[in-house]
């Protein structure tokens, strides 16, 4: 009698998240300090720039056009990352200084500003057998809008709290982020190939790149003291104010879709993509926005990645045993995702 064979087992933690708990862990007992500081710093923001080439060369420009017939779902994409969010995290002032120290809030609000998820949003669809290209274009939409909306968005909501937004912080944005977008861009037709055959090695270089970033922003949040301002309470409330971040946001976009009049596919792309925000491209971005404060300010996000995964898993797994009816359409049919695009939390 043959046996079934048992699944293969699964950490119940997002394993790239042990890993920036990790990094987190050597950057308050050995942190970059001294002549290291400097060597540490300067890695990190060559990462920042890898990270943003890469993404530039990956995007295909012509499944982004494909994708613009469902013009409607990706503005209600935007409006719910961009508008939505933000919104919600100002509202969130409330907790402060009850709940929330100032510097957490602003990690809190600097959340609410970064794009989208890409890979996550578009495995969750599949999974609930959702509009799949529609969560691939909405994602990659919301990533090249962040690039522009989420430093705007700082500077106009966060301000002098963001670590100083000047004409310095907007030249290194261009730089650091929108420069090596547009090369990889640019490079897409000569370099697109080479990365779809190594896209698995390279995925290790995204998640090095973001790690050193990690540390270079802890490791400086360490030397200057700020982890002091931070306690076990504080946390507490943190993660009790992000918990009702996302239940509201996921509420607002699958009954927001609905009163729009969207099918049951176009809905579930729209709360997988609306409610759901990208570690991988907010922590290059914090670094460069808050400077010395941005170990604590990408907190928030780190503690948001995880929870989001976790929800979201659990809400597709449960749209999957949904009854289709007719108004899923092809939409619908859900294809191949790689589960290591879940772990990359993009």
């Amino acid at each position: 009698m043959s046996r079934t064979p048992k699944p293969p087992f699964r950490l119940p933690v997002d394993p790239y998240i042990l890993a920036l708990l990790g990094t987190v862990g050597l950057a308050a007992l050995l942190p970059a300090s001294g002549s290291a500081a400097p060597v540490a710093s300067g890695a990190a923001t060559g990462a920042v720039a890898l990270l943003f080439f890469l993404y530039g060369a990956r995007l295909s420009t012509r499944e982004a056009m494909d994708g613009v017939r469902h013009w409607r779902l990706h503005v209600t994409v935007l409006a719910c990352t961009f508008v939505v969010f933000p919104l919600l995290g100002l509202a969130a002032r409330v907790f402060v200084p009850y709940a929330l120290t100032p510097n957490l809030y602003h990690g809190l609000l600097f959340l609410c500003l970064v794009p989208s998820t890409i890979q996550s949003s578009i495995a969750f669809t599949s999974i609930a057998r959702g509009n799949v290209p529609a969560a691939i274009c909405a994602g990659s939409f919301s990533s090249i809008a962040g690039i522009l909306f989420t430093p705007l968005l700082a500077a106009g909501l966060l301000g002098n709290s963001g670590g100083g937004f000047s004409a310095d912080s907007l030249l290194k944005i261009v730089l650091q982020l929108l420069v090596p977008f547009l090369a990889g861009q640019f490079l897409r037709r000569w370099v697109g190939g080479f990365l779809v055959r190594h896209k698995k090695v390279l995925g290790y270089v995204d998640r090095g790149s973001i790690l050193l970033v990690v540390y270079s922003a802890f490791s400086e949040g360490m030397v200057r003291g700020i982890w002091h301002q931070v306690s076990v309470v504080r946390l507490g409330a943190l993660l009790a104010v992000e918990a009702v971040l996302l239940a509201a946001m996921l509420a607002l976009s699958w009954y927001g879709a609905k009163r729009l009049g969207f099918g049951r596919a176009d809905r579930i792309a729209i709360q997988f993509a609306g409610s759901k925000k990208s570690l991988a491209a907010g922590l290059p971005m914090a670094s460069v926005l808050f400077g010395a404060q941005a170990s604590l300010a990408v907190l928030p996000l780190m503690l948001f990645h995880q929870m989001q995964l976790m929800v979201c898993a659990v809400i597709a797994k449960r749209r999957a045993r949904d009854p289709l009816g007719e108004e899923c359409g092809a939409g619908a049919v859900p294809v191949p995702v790689e589960d290591a695009g879940v772990r990359a939390g993009r």
